[in-house]
């Protein structure tokens, strides 16, 4: 679904505090520390607690595989000033032809800073703009009011409440579900568009 341009492990996409790239090896001691935190796994419904040592790095590869496949976007959330310094994971996931979800979580020493809506922001704004999709879901979970707000944030409108399948938590938990059409996006879009690293690739994206 997703085009050539988020396919290569040179895309990124820059905001005033963040840098969102492709995630990679160096990761895997920052995604083990800041993911192993049960609250994490209590918000997102599909981090497992205890986080086991070697997921860190199987998610890793399987993240570079399904980006380079084109059937999600899995980006590393990270500090512009220094892109090295992890601070959580944003995505999008293919549900369609034409649609996918969003998806993140933000280690918790870096909440409540508004980091979050920043980096869906970026990625929101990039999928309208280089790929075909033509609306975005998401659903968070009904005791996780901060995630809420990004999604308000960023233009989403409440659709309906939900039980969803978390497998972290095995079983059926409460949410409440989210939708962004492109039409939508485009009335309300005052955020900055996110630049692409590699121009050339931006332009055939955008072909």
């Amino acid at each position: 679904m997703f085009p050539n341009l988020f396919r290569d492990d040179v895309f990124t996409l820059e905001t005033p505090r963040l840098f969102l790239r492709w995630p990679k090896a160096d990761d895997a001691r920052a995604i083990l520390e800041l993911a192993g935190e049960k609250v994490i796994s209590e918000m997102t419904g599909i981090i497992p607690h205890p986080y086991p040592p070697e997921a860190a790095p199987r998610y890793i590869v399987d993240a570079r595989e399904w980006n380079s496949l084109g059937s999600r976007v899995k980006l590393a959330i990270t500090d512009r000033a220094e892109p090295g310094r992890f601070l959580g994971m944003v995505g999008l996931r293919a549900t369609g032809p034409d649609e996918a979800a969003l998806g993140y979580w933000l280690g918790r020493p870096h909440w409540g800073q508004g980091r979050a809506t920043e980096a869906a922001q970026a990625l929101i704004d990039a999928a309208f703009l280089y790929s075909p999709v033509k609306a975005l879901a998401a659903s968070v979970r009904v005791i996780n009011p901060a995630s809420r707000r990004v999604l308000e944030r960023c233009g989403f409108q409440l659709v309906g409440s939900d039980m969803l399948d978390l497998p972290a938590w095995g079983g059926r938990v409460p949410v409440e579900s989210y939708r962004l059409p492109r039409a939508l996006w485009q009335s309300l879009k005052g955020w900055r568009a996110p630049l692409p690293v590699r121009r050339e690739l931006a332009e055939e994206g955008a072909a």
